[in-house]
């Protein structure tokens, strides 16, 4: 039954043989025959190419039917399925499917201020200043702007009172690793984020801002979320003294041979040490590592990192996000590399490198996952450089 919560992409043709009590029951039925099957961009228009379902005996009134000469919809382009071949078990990649990883720390924090980096603060990249209009008949009147300036804001929230806020949002992160008293932690937390705020690891442009403590003031408030983040960073990788794996309860081992089958009209070629039917490139850059990497007499196996679902969570910004590497690669030696290829980094790829070092040491105190590494590929050229550093 169409109705029912049934998922399926490969509908094409959807025919009505019973009789429909409602308007909504129509809608579910049509609506099944809607699962787009491709997210390729067509490069002519820059939108998804169009895909259509035809429908018989469907009575539905909610969908007006379209003008013009009826022309038939152009043929489909050919598409390629990717899938793992049974034959090629032997190049199968597995990994511990990670939900989360567990800090425990000691009783005693510590950070070492000369060994953090730099929190970066950019008045121009901080709104300061917003203009609001009163509504009227449910439209802006704009002939009543009002400016409204954040130094009221500033002014509220002094060093102390932004310095327990950061606390109390550092303390969220580091309380389920934490074996002492809450009181003992949040005391600590404070002290570590007074003299933070207080140093010279706060770099903050112009420096006007940095010289003038109301609008010093305003900038941390409006970035607290990077100070958190920052600072979180900066204490878990100095006082983690044992990570403990949480692993996926139903699926705590993931492989390529998992990975189900999918269709896609990309450029794509087929890799012999691959367990993936065929590797689907989104960049020449890509097709040349994955060449690299199938012609290679240190790659025993290696898979492009699509729909794979090997994900390794990682926060920035005050949020959670997914990061999903490039390949994943068994060297000759046994060693997993899991394998990054991109040209110019961003504040956002260094976090994410920074979690996946962190998911990486993890896997390898664990022990039960055999020996794991991370690299990143700035250019084609440095791939051999790159394989040999897991050898040694």
């Amino acid at each position: 039954m169409l109705s029912e919560g049934w998922d399926a992409k490969t509908v094409t043709h959807i025919m009505g043989l019973r009789a429909f009590t409602s308007q909504l029951l129509c809608e579910q039925v049509v609506g099944r025959g809607l699962r787009r099957t491709s997210y390729d961009v067509d490069p002519e228009t820059g939108f998804y190419r169009a895909e259509f379902v035809n429908i018989f005996g469907v009575p539905f009134t909610f969908l007006p039917h379209e003008a013009g000469d009826h022309t038939p919809p152009p043929p489909t382009k050919p598409r390629t399925r990717i899938e793992p071949l049974p034959e090629k078990k032997g190049f199968e990649i597995a990994w511990p499917n990670v939900v989360r990883i567990d800090q425990v720390y000691g009783t005693r924090l510590a950070l070492d201020l000369a060994q953090v980096a730099p929190l970066h603060l950019a008045a121009h990249e901080t709104i300061q200043l917003a203009e609001l209009a009163p509504t009227v008949d449910g439209k802006a009147d704009p002939s009543r702007i009002d400016q409204i300036t954040l130094e009221e804001l500033g002014r509220r929230n002094r060093i102390q009172t932004i310095a327990f806020k950061a606390a109390a949002e550092v303390f969220d992160q580091v309380k389920p690793g934490w074996p002492g008293s809450r009181e003992l932690l949040l005391g600590q937390l404070v002290r570590i984020v007074e003299r933070f705020l207080a140093s010279d690891r706060i770099a903050i442009e112009p420096s006007v801002f940095a010289r003038d403590p109301l609008r010093r003031r305003v900038l941390l408030t409006l970035n607290m979320s990077r100070i958190v983040q920052h600072l979180f960073d900066a204490i878990r990788l100095e006082n983690t003294t044992e990570r403990k794996l949480v692993l996926d309860r139903e699926h705590p081992v993931r492989s390529t041979g998992d990975m189900l089958p999918w269709y896609t009209s990309k450029p794509c070629a087929p890799g012999a040490r691959s367990h993936i039917s065929f590797c689907v490139f989104d960049s020449a850059w890509e097709a040349s590592e994955a060449f690299a990497l199938d012609h290679h007499p240190q790659v025993a196996a290696w898979a492009k990192n699509d729909h794979l679902g090997f994900e390794v969570h990682y926060l920035f910004e005050g949020g959670v996000h997914k990061y999903r590497p490039d390949f994943l690669i068994r060297l000759a030696n046994g060693v997993r590399l899991v394998l990054e290829v991109k040209g110019q980094d961003t504040p956002r790829d260094h976090t994410k490198r920074e979690f996946l070092a962190e998911w990486v040491a993890a896997v390898n105190e664990d022990a039960s996952f055999g020996r794991w590494a991370a690299a990143v590929s700035h250019s084609p050229s440095d791939l051999p450089e790159v394989l040999a550093r897991p050898l040694v």
